[in-house]
Formats: structure tokens, C-alpha cells, sequence
């Protein structure tokens, strides 16, 4: 059973719906630990003020093991739906790039596939799935244990 570090923007209710959306599917996936699902905003360090320097060092340790322990990352790509471009939140990106540099695989999901692609997420990701279409479906059956390539075959930029 594989455990999850799942990034993604959480900021309003739409961000955190899709988020809820992503955990079903990966709850649904047998090669999954459900219990073993990380969710960044559920431990967000409440002891210390919001953005004080303690609070920002508590939550940047604590992702970043969390992260390194993870056997895959899941990362929601659509920080913004209104906007014309598809802006990913930096936040998410930087635990992209984190994963990729320790060789953690990476599954990226998108619910905005009408959007450019970033080429290093493009490349750098081990499976792609489209929300938009029949991706939640796929991400809840994808076989974690094996983790067959599903290139995202999507104009980059």
C-alpha cells in the first residue's frame, strides 16, 4: 500500500472541493494506504500565528518530510479555473520539483486540460490524468505498485 503526499492549492472552496475530489479517487484506489493520504492543510501548526516565523518553519519542515516520505505524490495542478492561463501555485510546483529531485513518482492531475501543459511538469511527472474527462476514474484504479508511464500527450509550454 502505497502512502500519498497530495499537493494542491487550498486557499477557497473551489481549490479545496477538487482536492476532496482527488482524495475519493486515491481512497478508491486499492493500491493506496487511505489511511496514509497527507493532506498539507490539515497541518497547518495552529500553536504559532498565522505567517510568523515559526509557524512558516514548522509547515515547510513538516511538508518537506512529508513529502521525502511519500512512496508518490499527487498534485492538483488548477490553482486558478477563472483565469485565461493556467497558472500552477508555486507551492505545488515546488513539491513537484522536490519529489522529482528524490525520484519520487509523480501523478498530476488536471480538471482544466483545455490549459497549457508546463513543459518541466510535462516531463517531469510519472502519470497524467485528465478530471475534465474520465481522469478521477483512472487515478482510482491506476496501479500505484506497478506505475506504468501515462504521459500527459498535451501541448506544453
Amino acid at each position: 500500500m502505497n502512502n500519498v503526499y497530495l499537493a494542491a492549492p487550498f486557499f477557497d472552496d473551489a481549490q479545496k472541493e477538487r482536492i476532496e475530489q482527488v482524495k475519493a479517487a486515491l481512497m478508491a484506489n486499492p493500491t493506496i494506504n487511505a489511511d496514509g493520504i497527507f493532506l498539507p492543510q490539515e497541518h497547518q501548526f495552529e500553536d504559532e500565528p498565522f505567517g510568523s516565523r515559526a509557524w512558516q518553519q514548522y509547515v515547510y519542515a513538516s511538508d518537506m518530510r512529508q513529502v521525502h516520505r511519500a512512496d508518490l505524490v499527487v498534485a492538483l495542478l488548477d490553482f486558478d479555473m477563472t483565469s485565461d492561463t493556467n497558472e500552477p501555485d508555486s507551492g505545488t510546483m515546488f513539491e513537484i520539483g522536490a519529489a522529482v529531485a528524490e525520484k519520487t513518482p509523480v501523478l498530476v492531475v488536471q480538471f482544466d486540460a483545455d490549459k497549457q501543459l508546463n513543459l518541466m511538469i510535462a516531463q517531469g511527472l510519472t502519470a497524467y490524468f485528465d478530471a475534465s474527462k474520465t481522469g478521477l476514474q483512472e487515478l482510482a484504479t491506476y496501479n500505484c505498485d506497478d506505475l506504468k508511464s501515462k504521459p500527459a500527450n498535451r501541448p506544453v509550454f
